[in-house]
């Protein structure tokens, strides 16, 4: 029986049909349900392995983005979600979804109090950021979701995209619980068919500027993050939230280079399939 995932829609939701697309090639069985329609059957949950928030401008992002969806969500869906995650359970959130996750407060959920410990808001850059950004992968984070992937290139399309956290213990606990799974970079340092090389990410080269962000400039840290983070999970590796888009890069011809350079073969895919592949080993 392939792996069910629930993809979650609602008002503003518009990158529900390419995660479905995602989902669908990685070898599950998605469905998009509607915020609405789940909390009049919390219970259809029960027959999902994968939920899934895709991206876009939930309630035209009023209130900051993702925060009506999140509180909607929170409120009546809480207990029912709680046991999603207890019964080892996988979640993603992108873009929007990633703000709807940490505005909820599952992610990272430090505290384990769902208390919100981090946001995601207005780019440094003042403006929507629409562009194809760099990232390097975490290969030693726990998450699941990332596995087998030391760099990728994919799209962002944000306003609100700058990770920031609560506070500096905060940035330090998942900096030392190592739960931040992609960085943006300014270049890979590897290219299409070259051995990868993990010496290079030793913690000790790392160097942080005044700003106590990495030495990554605008724009290939699109948003301004702090310590370059596009990309966190929480401390089971089985929920994520990612700022850019990997459902928007699923194939070679999605990349607006591929018949002018030669691409990294890696693409967002290998993300839905580690999540797929995990659950239906589960």
């Amino acid at each position: 029986m392939k792996v069910s995932t629930c993809i979650v829609t609602g008002y503003g939701i518009n990158a529900d049909l390419e995660l479905e697309e995602a989902f669908r090639r990685a070898g599950s069985d998605p469905s998009r349900i509607h915020i609405n329609d789940l909390i009049e059957n919390p219970g259809q949950l029960e027959g999902f392995q994968i939920m899934a928030f895709p991206g876009g401008f939930s309630f035209g992002d009023h209130l900051g983005s993702g925060k009506v969806f999140a509180t909607i969500f929170k409120k009546n869906l809480k207990e029912r979600l709680e046991i999603f995650i207890e019964r080892g359970k996988l979640i993603i959130g992108i873009c929007n979804g990633f703000q709807v996750l940490v505005k909820m407060g599952i992610l990272p959920n430090l505290s384990g109090r769902w208390n919100q410990e981090v946001s995601l808001i207005h780019n440094l850059s003042g403006i929507f950021e629409d562009r194809w950004v760099k990232l390097r992968i975490n290969n030693t984070s726990r998450c699941i979701w990332t596995r087998g992937i030391d760099e990728i290139e994919l799209p962002v399309r944000h306003g609100e995209g700058r990770f920031v956290t609560r506070s500096t213990e905060v940035l330090n606990e998942l900096e030392r619980k190592n739960l931040v799974t992609m960085r943006y970079t300014e270049k890979f340092d590897t290219v299409p068919g070259q051995a990868y090389d993990r010496s290079i990410h030793d913690s000790s080269e790392r160097k942080v500027n005044a700003e106590n962000t990495w030495n990554v400039p605008y724009p290939f840290n699109p948003n301004g993050s702090v310590n370059d983070i596009a990309s966190i999970c929480d401390e089971t590796g089985r929920i994520i939230g990612i700022m850019p888009h990997p459902e928007a890069f699923l194939f070679r011809e999605n990349h607006p280079r591929w018949m002018r350079e030669k691409v990294n073969p890696e693409n967002g895919l290998k993300i839905f399939e580690n999540g797929v592949n995990y659950m239906s080993e589960s």
